[in-house]
């Protein structure tokens, strides 16, 4: 039994909730009284309602994002049914920003918007002492940074065997990009950097070996970024593995010196490239040197071992369809790794919602809010887009087709591959639940059907990919791909992919 359940569903198992480990150790005296219990979005909301109830608290805090706010609106509403003596605190980015809030949200009793850790302890205080709070929204306190309790340690131990390990070297962000909740930041600030590796070396010791930062701009500040590297590289290991998000145009000789000594398989860099077009960039206030981006992700293609998953967003302010296509190719160029291609979305206080009248921003209702269509977007092109971004998932950032891909794209990547994504929706009329082999068969009915590109090439290419999928039982239509000849077609298709200087494959 616990007076204080703290809670979330996670979008995954092998996620794991950050902010509740912040809460849960800064709740100071009332830490005994309180229970931390983690969900998945897959599961009953009666199966949790349940397991929430057979701990009898008289609060449950809810962590409110935008892949959970359903799921919690569906709890809610049942708890408020048959348990409505409890009382139920919500806090999160899809609750922090009245009055545009869900609807589900008139059930909480309380709502703790922005940082959590003094608030919602101190409202936990007045209610169990029997104090009314002055009103239901209260506005989260921020705390100087050094006057937080770590997180670190509750962390269990399966925790760091079975999950993501989500660590934070700084908190907020200097930048003003207007489709990020973090553009309303004043600035970044950040930890004391030897209590942090404290912290760090204290999990590594524990056996974490998988470390997510979660800080906007990990590269900001070139003398922590390199300690934290360098941290890390007296600590190398074969299971090692390490996630930063970094600025694409900042990357100085002193960080590059430090990249280049680690090896294949410990560093993946997220890269929000976003957009390449300076008119765009300008109404979303993204202050970006397009010219070092492209430079700093060539260096890191060519010099670095570093994983490069480079985000791009479509339906931005402005932007056309031709457009992102524009900056799509222009990506596809430096040769990332992975390419993923994000649909704008309606976030809650993002400050890109002033150009919703002005470019007739549309969204979808139903969470994630992803734009249906814009002005310079129309819904058409929207759902050709999304088809896109879903098959470039299956066969461009899977690794699985890294030799067929090339073939694919040719010299007009965009247009290639809206092209190839259109025929294989036309034939499989999905974009989900395509097993393996079928995507191999329509792949290659998409090649030499629509696309007319070379049959013994496309075979040649397909059966190689297969082949190195591990898949047992290959398909009929493979069957005639011979070794001979895929040896051959192989080796001219990888003479055209350097021609063109596409390399994928995902982790």
């Amino acid at each position: 039994m616990s007076d204080i359940v703290i809670t979330t569903l996670n979008a995954r198992y092998i996620h794991s909730a950050f902010g509740l480990r912040y809460l849960y150790a800064n709740m100071g005296e009332l830490q005994r009284r309180t229970v931390l219990l983690e969900f998945g979005i897959q599961q009953r909301p009666l199966e949790i309602v349940e397991k929430l109830l057979a701990r009898q608290p008289r609060i449950i805090g809810f962590g409110v994002y935008i892949w959970n706010v359903a799921e919690v609106g569906a709890i809610a509403a049942i708890l408020k049914q048959v348990a409505p003596q409890i009382v139920l605190v919500v806090g999160g980015p899809e609750v922090s920003h009245p009055p545009d809030l869900p609807a589900w949200a008139e059930l909480a009793d309380y709502i703790v918007t922005g940082y959590g850790e003094v608030s919602f302890p101190d409202l936990c205080r007045q209610l169990l002492t029997g104090k009314e709070p002055p009103a239901k929204i209260i506005a989260g306190q921020t705390v100087a940074l050094q006057n937080l309790a770590s997180p670190y340690p509750y962390y269990s131990d399966t925790d760091i065997r079975q999950r993501i390990v989500y660590v934070e070297a700084s908190r907020g962000c200097p930048f003003k990009c207007e489709f990020c909740l973090s553009s309303l930041d004043l600035t970044a600030k950040p930890f004391a950097l030897e209590a942090f590796l404290t912290s760090m070396a204290e999990l590594h010791r524990r056996g974490a070996r998988n470390f997510k930062f979660i800080d906007r701009t990990f590269n900001l500040k070139t003398d922590t970024s390199v300690a934290i590297l360098e941290f890390f590289l007296e600590r190398l290991s074969s299971d090692l593995y390490l996630h930063f998000e970094v600025i694409p145009d900042n990357l100085p000789e002193r960080l590059q010196a430090a990249i280049v000594r680690f090896p294949p398989g410990v560093l993946q860099f997220e890269i929000g490239v976003q957009s390449f077009d300076p008119a765009v960039q300008q109404l979303i206030s993204r202050r970006q040197d397009n010219e070092k981006t492209k430079a700093n992700l060539a260096w890191l293609r060519q010099h670095s071992h570093a994983h490069i998953h480079a985000d791009l967003i479509a339906g931005l302010p402005g932007d056309t369809l031709a457009n992102f296509g524009n900056s799509f190719d222009a990506l596809v160029a430096l040769q990332p790794q992975e390419i993923q291609v994000g649909i704008l979305k309606r976030l809650r206080g993002a400050p890109i919602n002033r150009h919703t009248r002005a470019f007739d921003l549309r969204y979808d209702p139903n969470p994630p809010y992803a734009l249906l269509s814009s002005s310079t977007f129309s819904f058409a092109e929207m759902q050709r887009i999304g088809r896109f971004a879903r098959f470039w998932d299956l066969v461009g950032n899977s690794g699985r087709f890294a030799h067929t891909l090339p073939l694919i794209l040719g010299d007009r990547p965009f247009a290639r591959f809206m092209q190839f994504s259109e025929y294989l929706y036309a034939l499989s009329g999905s974009t989900w639940q395509i097993a393996l082999k079928r995507l191999f068969e329509l792949t290659y009915q998409v090649m030499i059907g629509p696309m007319q590109l070379d049959r013994t090439s496309a075979l040649a290419c397909l059966y190689e990919d297969f082949r190195l999928n591990g898949e047992k039982g290959v398909p009929n239509f493979l069957a005639a791909a011979t070794a001979p000849s895929t040896a051959k077609a192989v080796a001219a298709n990888k003479r055209q992919k350097q021609s063109v200087h596409v390399e994928y494959g995902g982790r």
